[in-house]
């Protein structure tokens, strides 16, 4: 079933690949449901020999909605993510995050290092106030009020990858579907104001990560106007032996052009990191 049971909470889940192979756990950003992650990237990584979980955040998708809280923290994120590698028998994995995804990644190796063999943090950053903070640009338009209909939904994801999404790499006509179909997936309630809250609720990790003892890639576009690179370099600068990739001309998102070039980071950073 792709309906995992926890305390207080159920997460909607998906798999692919032989549960046998190393396993990796894909952990999506702000308000962006499991379908973010695209099959043919989640593919990509069972031809390379993992066995690839993804799964909808709390809050958003089809998984339990906060409506009437309890507030939350990247703390309780992290702790989703244990469940799902529960419900797989897939702890420790190799994890690798996205944007708020990327920051629930470090909570975890801090909160539960014996559930990650190695992490990758992608278009994120530590919490550190002082870098990777969006333009004014971004931020106005991350900010903006929740779409209350299809036509809305599809009008507002098309004009936040037109400012941080990767040029000249997507189709608008195409990416406006995909949101219109997230729509019809599940309708946003407040989800993504709430998660946001607990990214400022959990504050700064750059102590917390300078003590972790995790094999740690931080994989960030030059051209990331929401999450700016300062995030990515400072995350990788506070951990200890991380490796920092900066990819030219990369904006906030996984470009088909870049897809060969991460899976193939990701890819060597686990075999260098090696099995449980």
């Amino acid at each position: 079933m792709p309906y995992v049971e926890a305390e207080g909470r159920t997460l909607y889940a998906e798999s692919f690949g032989n549960p046998e192979d190393p396993p990796l756990l894909l952990v999506n950003g702000l308000t962006s449901q499991l379908t973010s992650w695209p099959v043919e990237f989640c593919e990509a990584f069972v031809d390379r020999g993992f066995f690839v979980m993804r799964f909808d955040n709390r809050d958003v998708g089809l998984s339990t909605k906060f409506i009437d809280g309890p507030a939350y923290t990247l703390s309780d994120m992290a702790d989703d993510c244990v469940e799902i590698l529960k419900h797989y028998d897939a702890s420790p994995a190799h994890v690798m995050g996205i944007s708020m995804g990327g920051m629930i990644v470090q909570t975890l190796a801090i909160d539960h290092p014996e559930a990650v063999i190695s992490m990758t943090s992608y278009a994120s950053r530590s919490g550190n106030p002082d870098f990777g903070n969006a333009t004014d640009e971004a931020m106005q338009q991350l900010m903006a009020p929740e779409p209350t209909t299809r036509e809305e939904a599809m009008a507002a994801g098309v004009a936040g990858k037109r400012i941080w999404g990767t040029a000249d790499t997507w189709d608008e006509g195409e990416f406006a579907e995909f949101c219109g179909e997230n729509w019809d997936r599940s309708r946003p309630d407040g989800g993504g104001l709430r998660q946001y809250h607990a990214i400022l609720a959990s504050g700064n990790r750059d102590e917390a990560l300078s003590k972790i003892d995790i094999p740690t890639l931080v994989i960030h576009g030059d051209a990331d106007t929401l999450i700016t690179p300062p995030g990515g370099q400072r995350t990788a600068a506070v951990i200890p032996n991380a490796q920092y990739v900066e990819i030219e001309n990369m904006g906030h998102d996984i470009p088909i052009t870049e897809m060969p070039q991460i899976v193939q980071l990701v890819t060597m950073h686990a075999a260098q990191a090696g099995s449980a």
